[in-house]
């Protein structure tokens, strides 16, 4: 497994990001049954990134707390199935692993979202890390049938970590 982290603000530099994310990564991908070894990437905006990423890929016009750019795309949230090892552009040619795809987080909005919610930094920025990684196995809340199995997936794998709020 490998996860590519980088801040690109000025926020948290003392903060064990490569901790909490491996750890959550790893867990979100034993949870789902990811039949591979997997490569991530994870970037850590301020507002005003985010803001911008989202404008240009989503034609949504404001900042939000977390982005997911799936490299796959599934069929069934959560079915490897389709993926062959024979499918060389699926995977990272120097580590092998599976390229998920991308993960963006803003700092600016994790921060207020912890202090709002009352809970740790580090519950805020494990949970929005769980969430995007079930965006890039595939799975969604668009709608509400969605949203509850997304949910209780992200309690879980939050329980296995022992990331309480």
């Amino acid at each position: 497994m490998h996860i590519y982290i980088e801040n690109e603000t000025e926020l948290m530099q003392d903060f064990d990001f490569e901790d909490l994310f491996t750890r959550v990564v790893k867990a979100s991908a034993e949870y789902v049954k990811i039949p591979y070894e997997i490569s991530v990437n994870i970037l850590l905006v301020n507002d005003e990134s985010i803001h911008e990423i989202n404008l240009s890929e989503r034609k949504i016009d404001k900042a939000t707390d977390v982005l997911s750019f799936p490299a796959l795309d599934f069929e069934t949230p959560g079915d490897f199935s389709g993926v062959s090892e024979n499918d060389v552009w699926l995977f990272d040619p120097e580590t092998k692993d599976l390229v998920l795809g991308d993960i963006v987080i803003s700092l600016d909005t994790a921060n207020r979202q912890a202090e709002e919610y009352g809970h740790s930094i580090t519950r805020e920025l494990g949970f929005l890390c769980a969430h995007s990684m079930l965006h890039l196995c595939g799975y969604d809340h668009m709608e509400d049938n969605e949203r509850e199995e997304m949910e209780k997936m992200q309690r879980k794998i939050m329980d296995i970590l022992k990331i309480h709020r």
